[in-house]
């Protein structure tokens, strides 16, 4: 680690043996920036896509009213909180998904081509909008993007109507060719984040058993004395929420030789609850995107198909069953306490980046999130009336508190062209755009 009185680098490191904490964004940084870096007044600009699995209940994902989002619909209500952070964008489609399955559900979200008819390894898609985005503001961080998940990938060959297993498996591909497996495991994306050194130094630092930030100890009291009180603050701030993270990462594997019985959706070592595992999940992205160590992120909520039950909701049945529902109003019901379940979750991101400082305002007013699913009815299988909202506020290019309703069918890939040029990335098209998200475009 180098410091200086005058200035400390973006690019600063708290470095110990097998470890490397980057740092956030500090005003003892600013002197050293120039006018093509973020400042705190010149932020940078993220990127995150939150999938979800097998559409919704449309009805009760549908805000009542047109252009504000005043009245919240009850799938919605979790995000009253961050209403004016939050615009639902309703009546998009993903025509390139059918016939409607779910493995061109889950290849089109991000992508918003054609999976090739295939069982076997000549797969064929797109090249999906993170990795467009991470090629253009992922470049200047030491990992151009993140991709997760929540589940294990063990399923291979055909999974769905003759689909490669591929197709399912993968939200993000950085060439119609090339998909990007995700990690579903919260140490291994620790590691990744904050490892440093040669898998065998990092493994005989885990063996000791402690903590990173005990690692970086001696660095982190050579900053703090060289910082201001105010980013002595922010420094410890964060680095709490590295230890908290790191703490409960640490739980659940001291916990893990005492189940007997694995949850075969869930990778060994992980909270045995799914909502901690998503929170988790979710912590360690808002670190990656305070630290600057990443700016596009996609994370696979639950994989489409997914059998998993919900009993901590009071919905024992296996959630993909339950969207065949034959417009039974009970298991409908059933669908919607997931969705609605999916979205607090989802909450307890957007809580997450609103209250982590970023520059001269949070991490929520610099990113935008969007977040939704690659089908519309699932009882129907179609793709139309997607369930789709963006989060956050990109930097100040983008106003939250919206519906926007579309009357006619308009292709996802609008708006992921426009959050692409919301986020500084400048393009004429993608797949099947056939223009962008006027209503955004205009603040």
């Amino acid at each position: 680690m180098i410091i200086t009185k005058k200035s400390l680098d973006r690019r600063t490191v708290l470095k110990g043996m097998g470890a490397a904490v980057a740092l956030p964004l500090l005003d003892a940084m600013v002197p050293a920036m120039t006018a093509s870096t973020a400042t705190p007044a010149r932020p940078v600009r993220r990127l995150g896509y939150v999938f979800i699995p097998m559409g919704s209940d449309t009805k009760r994902w549908t805000p009542p009213g047109d252009d504000d989002l005043q009245e919240l619909s009850p799938i919605l209500r979790p995000l009253a909180p961050h209403r004016d952070a939050v615009t639902v964008v309703t009546n998009m489609e993903l025509q390139n998904a059918y016939p409607g399955t779910h493995a061109t559900s889950n290849s089109a979200f991000l992508s918003c081509a054609k999976a090739k008819l295939t069982e076997s390894s000549d797969y064929y898609l797109g090249t999906t909008v993170d990795q467009i985005a991470a090629r253009e503001i992922g470049q200047e961080t030491p990992i151009p993007s993140l991709e997760l998940g929540m589940d294990i990938l063990e399923v291979v060959g055909q999974c769905d109507d003759g689909f490669a297993c591929v197709y399912q498996n993968n939200l993000s591909w950085s060439s119609p060719t090339t998909p990007l497996p995700y990690e579903a495991h919260p140490r291994k994306v620790f590691n990744r984040l904050f490892g440093e050194g040669s898998p065998e130094e990092r493994g005989r630092a885990l063996r000791k058993k402690a903590s990173l930030l005990d690692r970086v100890r001696n660095d982190v009291a050579r900053l703090r004395h060289e910082l201001g009180a105010g980013d002595r603050t922010k420094v410890d701030q964060y680095l709490d929420s590295v230890r908290e993270v790191e703490r409960r990462i640490q739980i659940a594997e001291a916990g893990a030789a005492d189940r007997a019985l694995p949850d075969m959706e869930r990778p060994a070592g992980v909270p045995p609850a799914y909502a901690d595992h998503v929170r988790l999940m979710f912590d360690l992205q808002v670190l990656a995107l305070q630290a600057d160590l990443t700016r596009v992120i996609s994370f696979q909520l639950a994989r489409e198909g997914s059998t998993r039950s919900y009993h901590e909701i009071g919905v024992a049945e296996p959630h993909h069953p339950l969207t065949h529902h034959g417009n039974n109003p009970e298991m409908v019901a059933k669908v919607a306490r997931i969705n609605e379940y999916h979205v607090s979750l989802f909450a307890y991101l957007v809580e997450r980046l609103k209250a982590t400082p970023d520059g001269e305002g949070t991490l929520l007013d610099h990113c935008a999130y969007l977040y939704g699913s690659g089908m519309g009815d699932p009882n129907k299988h179609d793709h139309i009336n997607l369930p789709i909202l963006v989060a956050g506020g990109c930097d100040g290019r983008l106003k939250g508190g919206r519906h926007i309703r579309y009357e006619d069918r308009t292709p996802l890939a609008n708006l992921h062209l426009t959050l692409l040029e919301k986020a500084g990335v400048r393009m004429d098209s993608f797949a099947d755009s056939n223009g962008k998200v006027e209503e955004l475009l205009s603040i």
